[in-house]
């Protein structure tokens, strides 16, 4: 949590729950990227957080963007953003996104399959397009393998074709899985990749885009490689498979550059024992997982936790939202542990809770309001 954001909650309080979310942190992580990649351009993953606030400093920083959807467009270019600064990246559009993106300045396309790569030829003539292709997700903790991405056969009969449509095969992507924990599954992919884009390059196609995604992680409650760390093994890979002819790099941050800017801050509702002299509490809060918190499905994001009692003795506990549905819980397995001092009305606070929080909150589940949000 930085200065700004504890100022503000001791200073104004504000009702739970709610995002703070410093902008100035946002800002340190970009330039903190740009200094570790600084051959790969920064295309910002719309999705983590697509408050006006936060594109609208990405943009002063000369960020590019990552959309997934048309809305996501509008939201870029309302902000400032370049049409050419902007990747439609999603591989599922409508037909009608892909006409309104197209005639709003949006040239550059993701696709992975036949059918899309049609839809784009018949409504973004011209377009420059990539395929992304599919790789392993060893190490994420919010993998993405199993929806996107087209196999290396399939990739390389894309891209070929994409020229005869009419379009601009102008490169290709892939994606090692959000929250990304190894630093050798990204020199993996690359190495997968790097053999399509040689051998397509060698059947006579001009790539110059060579798109490394997202999946930089941050650190929720347990360490995590630097960023330094991540950029040593991508640059290595890079130049063993490309030498001294690297293609233009792009990559997709969205996590890195906005969790560790947002603090969730949420009230205790019930401390309650649900068996006889059962050691375990359940502790159920203002916010849950269709609060915002929804990557806690599986117990696969586990944010650091923090109240206003820590310091004193404490006991394990599960930890639920506030809504009335048995799936409400965010975590039961992972050994998380609170002060006994804990009760109803007591403030606790999710640390790094600035992307994926406030654009996975449901509209009114159980009648609760989306959480606020506060930009400093």
């Amino acid at each position: 949590m930085t200065p700004k954001i504890a100022r503000f909650l001791v200073e104004q309080h504000p009702a739970a729950p709610c995002l703070v979310f410093d902008l100035e942190r946002l800002e340190g992580n970009f330039r903190t990227l740009r200094s570790a990649l600084p051959l790969a351009e920064i295309y910002y993953a719309v999705k983590a957080n697509p408050a006006p606030p936060v594109l609208e400093r990405l943009v002063s920083l000369g960020s590019s963007f990552d959309a997934a959807s048309f809305e996501e467009i509008e939201a870029c270019l309302a902000a400032g953003a370049q049409p050419r600064a902007i990747s439609y990246g999603n591989t599922v559009k409508k037909a009608a996104a892909i006409r309104a993106a197209h005639a709003a300045g949006v040239d550059l396309f993701a696709f992975d399959s036949a059918e899309e790569l049609r839809k784009l030829a018949e409504n973004a003539p011209g377009a420059r397009v990539y395929c992304r292709v599919s790789v392993a997700n060893e190490g994420a903790e919010w993998p993405l393998a199993r929806k996107f991405g087209a196999d290396l056969a399939l990739a390389r009969e894309l891209m070929l074709s994409a020229a005869s449509f009419g379009l601009d095969p102008c490169g290709l992507s892939f994606h090692v899985g959000s929250q990304q924990t190894r630093t050798d599954t990204y020199e993996a992919a690359i190495g997968r990749v790097a053999m399509l884009f040689t051998d397509l390059m060698e059947a006579g196609l001009d790539l110059r885009l060579f798109n490394l995604g997202g999946g930089f992680p941050v650190r929720y409650r347990d360490a995590v490689p630097e960023i330094d760390a991540f950029a040593a093994a991508i640059m290595l890979a890079m130049t063993r498979h490309f030498g001294n002819a690297l293609p233009g790099m792009l990559i997709e941050p969205g996590r890195f550059l906005s969790a560790d800017a947002g603090v969730v801050a949420s009230e205790v509702v019930l401390v309650s024992r649900r068996l006889r002299n059962d050691p375990l509490r359940w502790v159920y809060l203002d916010v849950g997982r269709f609060g915002g918190l929804a990557e806690t499905e599986n117990e696969a994001i586990r944010y650091r936790i923090t109240t206003e009692h820590d310091g004193g003795p404490e006991g394990p506990v599960a930890i639920a939202g506030p809504t009335c549905d048995g799936a409400d819980v965010l975590y039961q397995r992972t050994p998380y542990r609170l002060p006994l001092a804990l009760s109803a009305g007591d403030r606790v606070l999710l640390h790094a809770a600035g992307a994926y929080v406030t654009t996975y909150a449901s509209q009114c589940f159980n009648g609760f309001a989306p959480l606020a949000e506060y930009y400093l």
